[in-house]
């Protein structure tokens, strides 16, 4: 049975499943929830960790050293019972530990602990991958949270994504599912995308470099989401269209090449970690009202 615990402080309010350690609410001191609510009308996710891999493996199936195994889009973590290893106040930590169950579909030995921290008006969530294995531990993370478009209390106002670092970096089709072929002309203007649903109506945006570590998604005249992303060097933007969320997915590791191998350790951005080495991921978000 999945545990859903609560985490706050004077400003914030956190609830996460046991299941997949996903996030399922982040309210505001008045009530007020910024995370989508996981409508199954639309989409079933409100804020799942990406393990080990991100997007889709073609037809489903990974490769290990010739090897095949089943994997379905996004890896295994979203799907699995993580255990609560602590929790205070305004912090909890679970964790994922590689078992029978795991190694018939990704054959390492790994633990996976997924930190939720509030301080003040920001959540960081942080996730560290462990090789617990005695060979390198190839595998892509990523964070995919949903959050409401339009924002709490800015319903009919314009909404932006707005990149500190202003740059007009690539994007990348997907091309069912996989990565595609080409980079095509930025969407961002100067460092600011507007947004309007017409945007994902081939799926996802994604942008393997140069979007920087931070970004703003900002309803004109507010309210706002400042993130930033340690170790996290790809994101894409989201939306099922129609839907009322917006996903802004930091990852450090992408879908297989269109066309590509199937192999883990070819898929781009994949990180290849040494036997008893520990690598940390986290992503900020404040809330800005």
């Amino acid at each position: 049975m999945s545990e859903t615990i609560r985490i706050s402080n004077d400003d914030l309010a956190v609830e996460v499943s046991s299941l997949g350690a996903e996030m399922q609410s982040l309210k505001t001191v008045d009530g007020r929830d910024w995370l989508w609510n996981g409508d199954t009308a639309w989409w079933t996710g409100r804020s799942p960790i990406l393990f080990p891999i991100v997007g889709k493996a073609p037809g489903d199936i990974l490769a290990v050293n010739g090897t095949p195994y089943p994997m379905a889009q996004h890896g295994i973590a979203r799907r699995l019972e993580f255990s609560l290893v602590s929790k205070g106040p305004a912090a909890c930590t679970h964790e994922l530990v590689s078992s029978t169950a795991t190694r018939k579909v990704y054959p390492f030995d790994f633990r996976l602990t997924l930190e939720h921290r509030l301080e003040a008006r920001s959540l960081c969530v942080t996730a560290t991958v462990h090789n617990t294995g005695d060979a390198p531990l190839p595998f892509a993370i990523g964070f995919h949270p949903a959050f409401l478009w339009p924002l709490p209390g800015a319903d009919g106002k314009p909404h932006a994504v707005i990149l500190d670092n202003g740059a007009e970096p690539p994007v990348i089709q997907l091309e069912g599912g996989l990565i595609g072929k080409t980079l095509d002309t930025s969407p961002f203007k100067g460092g600011r995308l507007a947004l309007e649903h017409a945007l994902f109506d081939n799926d996802a945006l994604i942008f393997p470099e140069g979007a920087g570590t931070g970004l703003t998604f900002a309803a004109e005249g507010g309210p706002s989401l400042h993130f930033t992303f340690d170790n996290l060097p790809n994101i894409a933007l989201w939306q099922k269209p129609g839907a009322s969320f917006l996903c802004v997915e930091p990852w450090h590791g992408m879908a297989a090449h269109a066309g590509g191998t199937a192999e883990l350790v070819e898929r781009p951005f994949t990180v290849a970690l040494a036997a008893g080495d520990s690598m940390r991921f986290a992503f900020t978000v404040e809330i800005i009202d």
